[in-house]
């Protein structure tokens, strides 16, 4: 029986006292067995955790207790272990690098499609897909026709942008990530970069994962997750690294540090 509950969150919000949220924070899960990764940085909130179940809502609710997390987004999945061997609270510059100066979801952001609506759109002939997220998780699967920006960052991804045929090709782009938080910085710096019609899935993969019926599914594969899972099916089930694609050999190992 899967007794461990995961949780991926995120949430831009402004906290400027992030520093000394730290180390509460990481002791407030500590105390309730929950571990995982959470970046804290002035512009809000990234992380995923996992633990017993009534801990890792205890952490959740601690969480949205604070006015500027109370609309905190989370998606969960569960495991019959740990996926994570300790608890980290990082201190960040951004909770998902973009290093490009004044890129904010909260001023200005694209289009969230529900994962209901997202085989509709994606398979409009004027969208260009796009994947946003690194190459090594595009191997593990993607969506139908998405394009792949090869990047080993998403630090990478603005360059890519701003030299890329395939936008100058259709009239609407559509987005998507893991989890969503990648896709709000993205479509916040297309609109900036003078894009019109641009879309991104909103949750994310695993939110599409969980809400669309496998025999109505347009993504192809596995989802890469930044825990000792290695990846998830349709159903959100770990895989455990049973199937490794070459190009994320260099990445997968046992003391991997994913957030660095």
């Amino acid at each position: 029986m899967s007794k461990i509950l995961i949780a991926a969150l995120y949430k831009f919000a402004p906290l400027d006292d992030h520093e000394v949220q730290r180390d509460p924070l990481k002791t407030f899960c500590e105390d309730r067995d929950v571990r995982g990764s959470i970046l804290l940085a002035s512009e809000g909130i990234n992380g995923t955790i996992c633990g017993p179940e009534a801990g890792v809502r205890e952490v959740l609710a601690h969480l949205r207790s604070d006015p500027r997390l109370a609309e905190l987004e989370h998606k969960e999945a569960w495991s019959d272990r740990h996926v994570f061997k300790r608890m980290k609270v990082r201190l960040k510059q951004e909770i998902v690098r973009l290093a490009v100066e004044g890129i904010d979801p909260n001023e200005i952001v694209g289009t969230y499609v529900k994962p209901e609506n997202w085989n509709e759109l994606i398979s409009d002939p004027d969208v260009v897909v796009i994947d946003t997220r690194n190459d090594y998780e595009f191997a593990f699967g993607t969506f139908e026709n998405a394009l792949n920006p090869e990047t080993q960052s998403f630090r990478e991804f603005p360059d890519w942008v701003r030299e890329a045929v395939a936008l100058e090709s259709k009239p609407k782009v559509a987005m998507f990530c893991t989890g969503g938080i990648r896709c709000e910085k993205a479509t916040s710096l297309l609109k900036r970069e003078g894009f019109d019609e641009v879309f991104h899935l909103e949750g994310g993969i695993l939110n599409y994962l969980e809400k669309v019926p496998e025999e109505q599914s347009m993504w192809k594969g596995e989802c890469f997750v930044f825990d000792d899972r290695v990846s998830v099916d349709h159903q959100l089930q770990p895989k455990w690294g049973e199937w490794i694609p070459e190009e994320a050999r260099h990445i997968i190992n046992e003391d991997t540090d994913y957030d660095k």
